[in-house]
């Protein structure tokens, strides 16, 4: 899927660059080589160089991979608040209600309440187990929580690695942007006779488009990848609580019976 999304990304940032942002009608005269028309944004930004290019693409592929993890992270929280249902689990486990628990890993139906269905499973498998030990029964407990919740949760964090990379490489190219275009703008300073006023008006536009794209597609990176870095842990630590409730209920339950 990644290679996918860049993919067509390039496409469509070549596509916009070269059909919608440089279309005739932005430009004095119909040409894309003129000036922009007063007050047209789009000619002002395909003034940016071919370097909008990429940046267009990492808006597309930030909106994509935003998209994509805010869906998927809105199905792993399932239905109603975490924070409630640790407790609800909490609740029902110190009166040993297992079916309780079962009905409101039904009625979630997100990734924590899959975790605590699986824990329960095995909490219930291990305590009625008489070949265990009980030291082996706890340790045989632990271990399938971690289990579960390693196969459960980090899923969480597919493309986060992506939003987190746009984040720091927008940035990089939008200053790359305003490199070229300050060489640019000093490259007609210095031809000989009159200064090229187009050349250095022409330069000066590269480096502030490519800034301004390159700091804005940046700032939502990092906004959105620190939301849902947020989300995800609330979700990694409800999926803990309610680990460490099961061990110490069946802790209990072992200091009740030696």
């Amino acid at each position: 899927m990644g290679v996918a999304v860049i993919l067509t990304s390039l496409i469509a940032g070549y596509f916009i660059y070269h059909n919608i942002l440089g279309h005739p009608d932005n430009f004095i005269g119909g040409d894309p080589e003129n000036e922009p028309l007063e007050g047209n944004y789009l000619g002002v930004i395909h003034k940016g160089s071919s370097i909008v290019i990429l940046q267009i693409s990492f808006i597309i592929i930030l909106i994509t991979y935003t998209a994509e993890r805010g869906i998927n992270l809105f199905r792993a929280g399932g239905k109603g608040r975490i924070k409630a249902f640790a407790a609800e689990v909490k609740a029902l486990l110190s009166r040993d209600d297992f079916e309780g628990i079962e009905a409101a890993c039904d009625r979630q139906r997100g990734s924590v309440a899959n975790v605590v269905r699986k824990g329960v499973g095995a909490f219930r498998q291990i305590r009625e187990s008489e070949t265990l030990r009980p030291e082996e029964q706890a340790y045989r407990l632990k271990r399938e929580l971690e289990e579960a919740t390693h196969l459960e949760l980090p899923h969480l964090e597919r493309n986060m690695a992506i939003i987190s990379t746009i984040a720091s490489v927008a940035t990089l190219i939008g200053l790359l942007g305003t490199v070229t275009g300050m060489i640019r703008a000093f490259s007609a300073l210095a031809r000989a006779g009159a200064p090229d006023a187009v050349g250095l008006a022409g330069g000066i536009s590269q480096a502030l488009v490519t800034t301004a794209l390159g700091i804005g597609t940046a700032a939502v990176a990092i906004v959105v990848f620190n939301y849902y870095t947020d989300r995800i842990d609330k979700l990694t630590y409800a999926a803990d609580e309610t680990n460490y409730a099961l061990l110490s209920r069946f802790k209990e339950d072992l200091k009740a019976k030696s």
